[in-house]
């Protein structure tokens, strides 16, 4: 399965200080490490702010880049005072050796793409550039293979789909959540404490086990059907799920509803 998460950018309104939303941010990007979540949508609802939002995608894309890349790709910003206090994610793109020597054919890696003495090369976190003779401009992150390792580094470009291991999730952001949902094209499912409770769901788990799959949560203050409105009855292929029955608490956090629905849809969905 695939799955992808949706969040709003009002995630980070109830916390009182920059490091708390920097820590919440930090566990949302752990769990959906821990569970493989391709794509983290960050939508646009009434309670947000531009500065969390601006917050929610840099943390989130600095989390997930290679800590070799980072100063490379995020100049200095008070968006990342706290970035050093995080946990980092230890995900297969970042476990990379630092020895280039240790550097085998077919091994994988992240680069960005550098101007210097008049060609393209792509940094890997190396001292030697390597050459690049691909369509990529400047500054933009890629992912090589190297045909050839050390000392004639030889490299390819490839994509995310052509790796076997798990290499980082993408952050992207949607202004209208109803319209996106209507276009989505696969499943979807609504948390909510509203909805069914899942124990007696097994049969649609056995079916979405190999599909794309949408995970939309909602915000401090409003849940999923207060955001859709009318409208939640309408999202093509969707079920609205409750993943914690009979919960003791008043409320669940965002970031513990993201890590207790992933491990449930985990476990739910192996074959």
């Amino acid at each position: 399965m695939k799955i992808s998460i949706a969040i709003p950018d009002s995630s980070l309104s109830e916390e009182p200080t920059p490091l708390d939303k920097a820590m919440k941010i930090s566990q949302i990007a752990r769990a959906c490490s821990i569970f493989r979540v391709s794509e983290i949508y960050i939508y646009k609802e009434t309670s947000g702010s531009d500065r969390d939002r601006s917050l929610l995608r840099t943390i989130l894309r600095y989390l997930e880049t290679p800590q070799y890349l980072r100063r490379m790709l995020y100049p200095m910003s008070s968006d990342l005072q706290f970035a050093g206090s995080l946990s980092p994610l230890k995900i297969p793109s970042h476990v990379q050796t630092t020895d280039p020597k240790k550097v085998k054919a077919k091994d994988v890696r992240d680069g960005v793409v550098v101007y210097s003495r008049g060609g393209k090369f792509v940094n890997v976190g190396f001292e030697e550039l390597i050459p690049y003779y691909g369509r990529e401009e400047e500054g933009k992150r890629i992912i090589v293979q190297f045909k050839e390792g050390y000392p004639k580094f030889s490299i390819k470009q490839i994509g995310k789909e052509e790796i076997s291991q798990y290499w980082g999730y993408d952050v992207k952001e949607i202004s209208n959540l109803t319209n996106f949902l209507s276009t989505w094209g696969s499943h979807v499912i609504l948390a909510s404490r509203k909805g069914k409770t899942i124990h007696k769901n097994q049969k649609y788990f056995d079916e979405i086990s190999r599909e794309n799959v949408l995970v939309v949560f909602g915000a401090p203050k409003k849940g999923v059907y207060e955001i859709l409105g009318k409208n939640i009855g309408n999202v093509p292929r969707s079920q609205v799920l409750n993943f914690f029955p009979e919960q003791a608490t008043e409320t669940v956090r965002l970031e513990e509803a993201i890590l207790g629905t992933l491990a449930v849809l985990n476990t739910l969905t192996r074959n």
